[in-house]
């Protein structure tokens, strides 16, 4: 699944801009956007402060989808040339598996895990992705 699938009803575009306004205040993000654009958006792009990654990281972002139903992806990317190190948090009605659920890296492939992030408001859900984006960042530097 990509932040451009919808697993719960439609794109819930004014929790996005609030995400995106909150998302700046926290010290690895650099700016956000509705992508492809505010007019017909399919996801918010939250841009990492590359400069806080050791050199090998040449991008880092979050894409992620809040739908009308509670239901959202966040999608973690690391771009270093032609690589991707990436995983994802869900939550969306998946068999055999929680709601939800985590798509450990590096390739968030299919496989699942349950979610280590256990709060339902949007805003809790970000700032957890973030916190673990911060732990990442340490353990680049630190590894």
């Amino acid at each position: 699944m990509t932040p451009d699938d919808s697993p719960g009803g439609p794109l819930d575009v004014p929790t996005l801009e609030l995400l995106g306004r909150r998302a700046v205040s926290h010290g690895l993000v650099e700016e956000w956007a509705l992508q492809p654009d505010s007019i017909s958006p399919r996801h918010l792009e939250i841009r990492l402060d590359s400069k806080r990654y050791p050199p090998a990281v040449e991008t880092a972002r979050l894409d992620v989808g809040w739908y009308e139903g509670g239901e959202y992806t966040v999608h973690y990317v690391e771009s270093r040339g032609d690589d991707r190190w990436q995983c994802r948090w869900d939550r969306h009605p998946k068999p055999d598996a929680p709601s939800a659920h985590f798509h450990p890296p590096p390739d968030a492939a299919s496989e699942v895990e349950p979610s280590q992030i256990d709060d339902d408001h949007h805003l809790g859900v970000l700032f957890a992705v973030l916190d673990w984006t911060a732990d990442r960042v340490a353990a680049l530097h630190e590894g």
